[in-house]
C-alpha cells in the first residue's frame, strides 16, 4: 500500500509539473487554449501570460513539495504527504466552486485518491 501512496504522490507531482509548463511556457498555445478554454488571442495579452505565469510557480511549488515528501525520511514524509496533498484538494475544491466544476477532478482526482490512500496507510 505504501508503494502505491508513492506513486499516487509522484503521479500528482508530475500533473503539476505539467501544469507549470503549460502555465509558464506554452502561453498562448493551442494546447492552452483547449485545456483553459481561452483563445490564443486572450493568452497573448501580457496581462495574462503574467497571471498565468504566477499561477505556474505556485504548482510549482506543489510539485516540489509533493516530491520532497517521497524523498524526506518517514517521519517528515508522512506530514509532508498530507500536507500537500490537502494544499492540492483545497485548490481543486476552490477552483471548481469558482472557475470550472471539472477542476475537482481534472486537477483534485488523483490528489483525491491519494489522501484517501495516504488515510489508510496512517490511519490504519
Amino acid at each position: 500500500m505504501n508503494t502505491l501512496l508513492i506513486v499516487l504522490v509522484l503521479l500528482v507531482a508530475a500533473e503539476h509539473v505539467f501544469i507549470l509548463w503549460l502555465e509558464m511556457f506554452a502561453i498562448p498555445s493551442a494546447l492552452a487554449a483547449r485545456v483553459f478554454g481561452i483563445s490564443q488571442t486572450v493568452q497573448s495579452q501580457p496581462e495574462i501570460r503574467r497571471l498565468f505565469a504566477n499561477q505556474g510557480l505556485y504548482n510549482g511549488f506543489l510539485a516540489a513539495g509533493l516530491i520532497w515528501s517521497v524523498l524526506a525520511s518517514p517521519p517528515l514524509a508522512a506530514s509532508l504527504q498530507l500536507f500537500f496533498l490537502t494544499c492540492v484538494v483545497v485548490a481543486a475544491v476552490y477552483g471548481a466552486a469558482t472557475a470550472n466544476k471539472a477542476i475537482l477532478w481534472k486537477q483534485g482526482g488523483s490528489a483525491i485518491a491519494a489522501l484517501l490512500v495516504w488515510l489508510a496507510v496512517h490511519l490504519a
